[in-house]
C-alpha cells in the first residue's frame, strides 16, 4: 500500500510559477512509476505528466510541454512538478498517482492517488 500527499497548490496570477510536491509513504518509492494529473470543474481528468522508474524517463501533455517538468527524488520519496509561466487555463485540482506496472498517460492503470491540491490561476 501506498499512500500519496500533494502540497504546494494555491492561488498565483498569470505568468508566475509554484512547485507541487507529492510525498509517498512506503519503502519501494523507486520502484513505482509516477504521474501528476488535473481536473477542472466540468472536465475530466487529464494526464499532465509521468516520470518512470529506472531511468526517470518523462511524458509531457503538449499543454503543459515546455512550462512544466516533473522530477523525483527518491531519497526523499518524493515527487515534484515544478510549473512555470502559468496560464489560467492550468487552473485545477492536480493529483499525483503511482504505479508499479505503468508509466504513461492513462489515468486508468495507476493504482494509489493522492488528496489532490487546488491550483487556481488568476488573469
Amino acid at each position: 500500500q501506498v499512500q500519496l500527499v500533494e502540497s504546494g497548490g494555491g492561488l498565483v496570477q498569470a505568468g508566475g510559477s509554484l512547485r507541487l510536491s507529492c510525498a509517498a509513504s512506503g519503502r519501494t518509492f523507486s520502484s513505482y512509476a509516477m504521474g501528476w494529473f488535473r481536473q477542472a470543474p466540468g472536465k475530466e481528468r487529464e494526464f499532465v505528466a509521468a516520470i518512470s522508474w529506472g531511468d526517470g524517463s518523462t511524458s509531457y501533455a503538449d499543454s503543459v510541454k515546455g512550462r512544466f517538468t516533473i522530477s523525483r527524488d527518491n531519497a526523499k520519496n518524493t515527487v515534484y512538478l515544478q510549473m512555470d509561466s502559468l496560464k489560467p487555463e492550468d487552473t485545477a485540482v492536480y493529483y499525483c498517482a503511482a504505479s508499479r506496472r505503468y508509466y504513461g498517460n492513462s489515468y486508468f492503470p495507476y493504482d494509489y492517488w493522492g488528496q489532490g491540491t487546488q491550483v487556481t490561476v488568476s488573469s
